[in-house]
């Protein structure tokens, strides 16, 4: 347990630090995108600043999934890192609706737009920021095993693709197509609400207890593998990537020992956490071989 909330330490001030650079870089976006009346400069710098309430949020989510078993949680608390990772959701579906809402207005209001070049300084400046947070969290998520570190490593990499549309937006309204600004907002707004989507559909898997990620014919073949079992068969798994559980059944001799197969049991429990280090509990009913 000690281990564990070391590394939950670990991910905490990795996020504090992104943290710090996204709310950087989406004040930036923001000054610069309302002095210039630029709708894509501004949305995508509440895009960022949405990426800095996530990682508020995500450390709310950390402090309660850090919290050793107890009575009432004899499954551990890990799953309020998912369960707060809705939150994440929800802010990038109001984010989406606000740029559309606004963009939409632009068609019929046209607004005098006002690009310097600071304003594709900007850009670029918040462009390197990110791609140094994405390696960033990337290798913190990779050393950590952090699923929720990898994932916004995957968030800040299409902030980059958003950051770039929105300069390609910038040089087309110098060049003389100002709509192009409000159609970069929308299709901006679809990219941060398909984040949105994804993190439901993935948090929703989880909370709902869908099949984990794991290779079901690696189980059998390492439970196969125990001295003493004939068969296995009906393996349930559910879980995180992180945090896996799996129900199996097995068959031996009928005429074993209830000890002996007490034994199996324990023997087939430590070959799967020694193959698979993301099970963390499982669970064998011992059936005898007719």
């Amino acid at each position: 347990m000690p281990e564990q909330i070391k590394d939950y330490g670990k991910i905490r001030l990795v996020l504090m630090i992104v943290l710090a650079l996204n709310w950087s870089v989406a004040i930036a976006k923001i000054i610069f995108g309302l002095g210039s009346r630029s709708t894509s400069m501004t949305a995508d710098g509440f895009h960022s600043l949405s990426d800095g309430a996530s990682n508020i949020i995500g450390l709310i989510g950390i402090h309660f999934a850090s919290k050793a078993k107890d009575i009432d949680h004899p499954y551990g608390h890990k799953k309020y890192e998912t369960f707060f990772s809705l939150g994440i959701a929800f802010l990038l579906f109001l984010v989406a609706i606000g740029i559309i809402h606004e963009s939409l207005g632009r068609f019929n209001n046209a607004i005098a737009l006002n690009i310097t070049p600071a304003s594709f300084i900007v850009m670029v400046i918040t462009i390197m920021v990110n791609f140094i947070v994405m390696r960033y969290e990337s290798k913190k998520g990779i050393e950590l095993k952090s699923d929720i570190l990898l994932s916004d490593s995957m968030h800040t990499r299409a902030d980059i693709f958003t950051s770039v549309s929105v300069i390609m937006a910038l040089i087309a309204i110098e060049m003389g197509f100002p709509l192009l600004d409000p159609v970069t907002s929308i299709i901006i707004s679809v990219f941060i609400a398909y984040s949105g989507y994804k993190i439901v559909r993935q948090s929703s898997m989880i909370l709902c207890d869908s099949a984990a990620i794991v290779d079901l014919k690696q189980i059998v073949d390492i439970v196969l593998s125990v001295e003493g079992v004939k068969t296995c068969h009906k393996i349930r798994t559910r879980g995180r990537p992180d945090d896996i559980y799996i129900d199996l059944h097995v068959q031996v001799d009928s005429e074993m020992h209830v000890g002996s197969a007490h034994k199996i049991s324990y023997a087939i429990e430590d070959a799967i956490k020694k193959s698979l280090p993301q099970v963390v509990d499982i669970v064998v009913h011992i059936e005898p071989k007719e």
